[in-house]
């Protein structure tokens, strides 16, 4: 069973491709891990690497520079998200003609969360991007960037239903979004359930299936909670008590999210989409259950 499926594996692996998503660094230290993990994953070519952008703008310069070293210092191809919250159209427009100037090709638009925190009501500025559709519009008028959106296997947590989020991705489309990514999720079934109801509303797009390998099952608990995501029981039961075992807590997570990857490719996806949390070991050995190898470039 084994060889045939190792067989089955690697004929699929050659179309595999990836994507990582950074978010910027608030220290010194925080910043050497960031490029230690961008220095780790960048030989597998991945089709582009995101760069997270605060809410409010709040980490607009960090993210701005770390574009900007990524473009000067690496062949990877970065993609700056941009949020509406708490800015006038003038200043969203600013940051994207600064991204374009910078050479930035590629944006991930994205509403952003309420200023107050998730939980709290979103208020749009009253001079501001109403929303995520709003500000894909703007971005096409600004520039011709690649926009990338956000969708969600589970809904929104702001969202009504799963009809109205999708309604939203519709929207996004509509305005000139070319591909999608989901938030992250472990039951691969909620995946393609809404891959099932996108594709019946005619939302041609990719979705590309955002996966968190799971650094700290408790801090991945907590975020799940504030972004709606599910965790399932047996994913629970697996990390039981391992609270004072780091080296078994690693195994388990890579074991994990190798099965995830598995039944994706093994299900006909191609394209996978990693939020790295700025740690790259992890993510490079689930690459590597994908088939990806480091491109070593030959001498001349």
């Amino acid at each position: 069973m084994m060889d045939i499926r190792r067989s089955r594996f690697t004929n699929k692996a050659a179309g595999i491709r990836v994507s990582f998503e950074f978010f910027p660094p608030k220290t010194e230290e925080m910043e050497k891990t960031l490029w230690e993990a961008i220095g780790r994953l960048a030989p597998l070519c991945p089709s582009f690497v995101s760069v997270t952008y605060g809410a409010g703008g709040s980490t607009r310069e960090r993210t701005h520079t770390t574009v900007k070293r990524i473009l000067a210092e690496t062949s990877l191809t970065p993609a700056a998200h941009l949020t509406c919250v708490d800015a006038t159209r003038a200043e969203v427009d600013a940051v994207i003609a600064a991204y374009a100037q910078a050479g930035v090709k590629h944006i991930v638009a994205l509403r952003g969360d309420p200023s107050a925190g998730v939980g709290n009501s979103y208020t749009p500025n009253p001079l501001g991007y109403v929303n995520a559709a709003d500000l894909v519009a703007g971005i096409r008028k600004c520039c011709d960037a690649e926009v990338s959106v956000s969708a969600y296997p589970e809904k929104h947590p702001e969202s009504r239903s799963v009809e109205a989020d999708i309604d939203m991705l519709k929207a996004k489309v509509d305005a000139g979004a070319t591909r999608a990514i989901t938030q992250f999720f472990f039951d691969n079934d909620l995946y393609f359930r809404y891959l099932d109801r996108v594709r019946a509303r005619g939302i041609a797009i990719p979705i590309v299936p955002g996966l968190l390998p799971v650094q700290n099952f408790k801090l991945m608990c907590n975020f799940a909670a504030r972004t709606g995501a599910s965790v399932p029981t047996w994913l629970a039961e697996r990390f039981s008590g391992l609270d004072d075992d780091p080296a078994t807590r690693k195994l388990i997570a890579a074991a994990v999210a190798a099965e995830q990857v598995f039944d994706l490719v093994d299900r006909g996806v191609s394209d996978f989409h990693f939020y790295t949390m700025n740690r790259a070991d992890l993510v490079y050995a689930i690459c590597h259950l994908l088939g990806l190898r480091p491109q070593v470039k030959e001498a001349a």
